[in-house]
Order: structure tokens, then C-alpha cells, then sequence
């Protein structure tokens, strides 16, 4: 068992329902339905890869190779820059901010590091065991 992918996934997890309660509750009178949609997204991918990570943490103790730890640690990354960029650009659209290119730009990165994630899982069950 990772404790460190525990910590962080619980912390995550955490933040998963806080920040979807503040778009049930808030965001929706302050923000369009467009831009609601978007928040909405981050937090659902953020949650889905919340258990992914969770998944790792538990399975590491089964499965000890670097391609686990490469797994969480993609999949945290894809949290922070897919989710966080959604949650960035939610804020600059509220706040009518024109410079919406970097947020825009990160979420396709953070993306492939979810999907990085889902291979590098795959690889870390059907390779032969490794010690870390």
C-alpha cells in the first residue's frame, strides 16, 4: 500500500466534493451554463481519477514496479493540470479575462497524462514483478 497516493487521493477526493458542491450551490448564479459545465467537468475527471489513484495505492502492495508509481504520479499530474486548468478557466471566464490561452492549453496535456496513467497501470499488472 502507497500511503503517499492514499494521502493525496483522499485529499483530492475531499476536494472532488467541496468544489462540486460550490458548482451545485454557487457557481451556477454566478457564472453561465457553458461555463458551469466546464467547472462541472474538472471535478468529474478529477473524481474519476481520484479512485484510479486509490486503485494504485492499494494494488502497489500486490504489484511493486516503477510503472505503478508512474501511474499515480501521472495520474495526480493529469488532475492538477487537466482538472486545474478547467477550474483556472472557469474563474478567468467569470472574470471576463481575455487571456484565457494557458488554461486552454494545459487541460489537453493534462489529459495525456491521464491517459499516460491508464497505460502505465497497464503495464505496471502485466510486466513481470520488480521490487521499487
Amino acid at each position: 500500500m502507497n500511503r503517499n497516493f492514499i494521502s493525496i487521493a483522499v485529499i483530492l477526493g475531499a476536494l472532488s466534493v467541496a468544489l462540486g458542491a460550490f458548482a451545485a450551490h454557487q457557481l451556477r448564479s454566478m457564472a453561465s451554463a457553458d461555463t458551469v459545465s466546464i467547472f462541472e467537468t474538472g471535478v468529474r475527471y478529477q473524481f474519476y481519477h481520484v479512485f484510479a489513484l486509490l486503485f494504485v495505492a492499494l494494488a502497489s502492495e500486490k504489484v511493486q514496479n516503477k510503472w505503478m508509481i508512474w501511474a499515480g504520479n501521472c495520474f495526480i499530474t493529469g488532475i492538477i493540470l487537466f482538472s486545474g486548468s478547467l477550474y483556472a478557466l472557469t474563474a478567468l471566464k467569470i472574470a471576463e479575462n481575455k487571456h484565457q490561452t494557458l488554461a486552454g492549453i494545459l487541460t489537453p496535456i493534462g489529459g495525456i497524462f491521464f491517459i499516460a496513467g491508464w497505460l502505465m497501470l497497464y503495464w505496471a499488472i502485466t510486466r513481470p514483478e520488480e521490487k521499487k
